[in-house]
């Protein structure tokens, strides 16, 4: 399951030794780098953390079938969607999918992470998470229109506060990169509303109403300049 985000993360890792010989990075390989290292860090911090447990588990192992079926995790896709569970071979197949567009995700790979997200839509368009990631992914992209048409369909099926804000709040600076100033700040102080924990919908809705200057909006790790 995770051999294409090793082999991804191996390919990206040459590149930037051959790229920089005396190990000096700067700028984005720099910022490459960093994604890659916490990355590794993280599988590594995981991984331990999954050998402690089944340590612990075989310890209290009893030999009851109902015992081992009280243990056994809800399938991812039946988190995402209100649907029945899929077939168990579609599902691996999706959480597949999904792995390896977040992996392209993090590593700023956004058209090869669109592609990803793109198949799981196609075959499970009732899929959420994998919307929310499409959408972000085309914010990353700069294209707008497809942002907007995702974020709008999560804002109007997610009910966690926070996707909700999120995807307030990018519609917010979609229209404010349109220009569209007074419906931006609609946005963004429904993004607040929804979930006024969402610090980026703040510094947003400030941006909006004090208009001083070169407009200078957040949205995830990326910035985002409006004149």
């Amino acid at each position: 399951m995770f051999s294409h985000l090793f082999a991804t993360m191996n390919e990206l890792l040459d590149e930037l030794i051959k790229r920089n010989p005396n190990g000096v990075l700067q700028g984005q390989d720099e910022e490459q780098f960093a994604v890659l290292k916490a990355m590794s860090d993280k599988i590594m911090d995981e991984w331990l953390s999954f050998e402690e447990k089944i340590a612990l588990f075989k310890d209290k192992m009893q030999d009851s079938d109902a015992e081992k079926t009280n243990n056994i995790t809800m399938p991812l896709t039946a988190v995402l969607t209100d649907k029945p569970p899929v077939p168990a071979a579609l599902q691996a197949e999706l959480e597949q999918l999904l792995s390896k567009g977040q992996g392209y995700f993090k590593l700023y790979m956004f058209p090869e992470a669109a592609d990803a997200f793109n198949e799981v839509m196609q075959r499970s368009p009732d899929c959420n998470l994998a919307r929310l990631f499409l959408a972000m992914t085309y914010m990353h992209m700069q294209e707008w229109y497809e942002a907007q048409r995702h974020f709008q369909l999560i804002v109007a099926l997610a009910d966690h506060p926070k996707w909700q804000a999120l995807g307030l709040n990018a519609l917010g600076c979609i229209q404010a990169i349109r220009q569209n100033l007074d419906q931006a700040e609609i946005y963004f102080q429904k993004a607040y509303d929804a979930d006024p924990s969402f610090e980026e919908t703040l510094s947003n809705l400030h941006a909006c109403k004090t208009r001083d200057g070169q407009l200078s909006l957040y949205f995830g790790s990326a910035k985002l300049s409006c004149l």
